[in-house]
């Protein structure tokens, strides 16, 4: 049994992470507290669905790439109007939730399909384990990786932490703001997509509009813990908040319906210890 929760654990972890990542990579750089980050983790996954008769990889990118331009859209519609205002930011960004939720509800229903990547399984450490995982657990890992060599060894990835850092400083040095987080809202919510779909082909089945408020409140859990706008942060906490939610649903009596619980539990500690979260500073675009 150990052996099975550790495995499902480090997959779930590396897909919480990536959910995380996009939350925290358009707050590091604009400050957004995007609370409408799950819908589009919640959208990419339908989308998949719609995409994969081309086939499971082109389905991946196709949806990353249309949710992303959504992203991006609803960016410059919905949110750069009222961007100087955290509440404004929060209110509006929670109504596009909604919205988007009860969109996908009148188009596909309660659930779409969402089949895996790669049929077949393995055995690892003497448990079955889907191709689908472990691929899903790869290419999470992978995306982390090509962000953080993206944020400090391109010219984008500088900017970003120039703006991440003091954004009149990044203007005066003649970055275009606006259209930058443009681009970090586009590669937020391309990176929620492929969170979304790796989840939905490892663990959950069918795609549902609901689902965006799990996947907010896991992604928020996240980067609370690890610390607002911390890449690093993200990583460490998307595992910690994995493991200890698979812990408590396999071995804790009655656990399957408690397990939502625990992220805020987690969170509860780590912040009476450290305040700030883990990796401590409100705004650290680095990895």
């Amino acid at each position: 049994m150990i052996e099975a929760i550790i495995i499902d654990a480090a997959i779930l972890g590396g897909i919480y992470a990536l959910l995380a990542l996009g939350f925290t990579l358009i707050y590091g750089v604009s400050g957004v507290v995007n609370l409408a980050h799950g819908v589009f983790f919640m959208l990419g996954a339908f989308m998949y669905s719609v995409f994969v008769p081309l086939g499971v990889i082109p389905a991946l990118i196709l949806a990353a790439i249309f949710v992303g331009v959504v992203g991006s859209i609803v960016y410059r519609l919905v949110i750069h109007p009222v961007i100087e205002d955290e509440v404004a930011t929060m209110v509006v960004t929670i109504a596009t939730a909604l919205i988007f939720a009860q969109l996908m509800y009148i188009a596909f229903g309660f659930s779409a399909p969402v089949p895996p990547f790669l049929k077949g399984s393995t055995i690892i450490w003497g448990v079955t384990v889907p191709y689908s995982k472990l691929l899903a657990f790869a290419l999470s890992l992978g995306l982390f990786a090509s962000l953080g060599i993206f944020i400090t060894k391109t010219k984008i990835g500088s900017a970003m932490r120039a703006i991440s850092q003091d954004r009149e400083v990044a203007m005066l040095m003649g970055i275009n703001t606006e259209r930058l987080y443009m681009l970090t809202m586009a590669m937020s919510t391309a990176f929620a997509t492929v969170a979304g779909v790796f989840f939905f082909t490892s663990f959950g089945g069918g795609a549902t509009p609901l689902m965006w408020l799990p996947a907010l409140f896991i992604s928020f859990s996240v980067v609370i813990l690890g610390g607002l706008g911390n890449v690093k942060g993200s990583f460490v906490g998307g595992f910690i908040i994995a493991y200890a939610s698979k812990f408590v649903e396999e071995i804790v009596p009655e656990g399957g319906q408690i397990v939502s619980a625990v992220p805020l539990v987690v969170i509860v500690i780590i912040l009476l210890i450290r305040p700030k979260g883990l990796f401590g500073k409100r705004v650290e675009m680095e990895e």
